[in-house]
């Protein structure tokens, strides 16, 4: 298990905490980045973007999913998950599911805001919850959903330069997704577009 902060050289924006927290704040008037051929019938999720304040710069923390799981096993992902019977809100279920994949206290988080509705192919309306964390903070994964943890520096996935453009053919459908991969980690789909969401709602797009 790691959560390394990588050297990823320079990058042209790298966003405060202070202007997260002011964007975060006003409302929602961006469409979410969504996959194509969405299904009709789709189940509430809501995930956590966490982002750590390092004293290097900010980082985003991610999950490497292990390779059993029924839903996006092995893939790069947010802590998160389906939204349960009873809970209240979006954001109670990412901290709930968060704390039960991770370890990390609701206590520890500092909810800033959230981003557009993501829908995906795979028929899951997720919430995107981004949450401040600083350090220090106790992790616990667990085994049997993570495989690893790990952090990357926000000002590279905010990066323009690093979003990266895929396609494939599924069920003879043509989809498309965005990719940022970074010091051998592919991080894709859902997650990468989600992080998309929040480069255009920063930047004003």
């Amino acid at each position: 298990m790691s959560s390394p902060l990588r050297d990823s050289g320079k990058h042209a924006f790298a966003p405060t905490v202070a202007l997260l927290r002011q964007r975060l704040a006003g409302p929602r008037q961006l469409k979410g980045v969504d996959e194509d051929a969405v299904p009709e019938r789709l189940t509430p999720a809501a995930v956590l973007v966490p982002i750590i304040e390092r004293p290097a710069g900010l980082t985003v923390l991610f999950t490497q999913r292990t390779a059993h799981l029924n839903d996006h096993a092995g893939q790069v992902s947010f802590p998160g998950g389906r939204c349960e019977f009873g809970d209240p809100s979006p954001i109670f279920t990412a901290l709930r599911e968060t704390e039960e994949e991770i370890g990390l206290a609701r206590a520890a988080v500092e909810i800033l805001g959230i981003l557009p509705e993501y829908r995906t192919g795979t028929g899951f309306s997720v919430t995107p919850v981004v949450g401040l964390v600083q350090p220090p903070f106790a992790l616990n994964p667990d085994s049997f959903e993570v495989a690893e943890v790990f952090e990357a520096p926000l000002a590279f996935l905010l990066d323009s330069a690093n979003h990266q453009r895929h396609s494939m053919e599924i069920g003879g459908i043509l989809r498309h997704y965005y990719a940022m991969p970074y010091e051998g980690y592919f991080i894709w789909g859902a997650t990468a577009g989600m992080l998309v969401s929040l480069h255009r709602l920063l930047h004003g797009d």
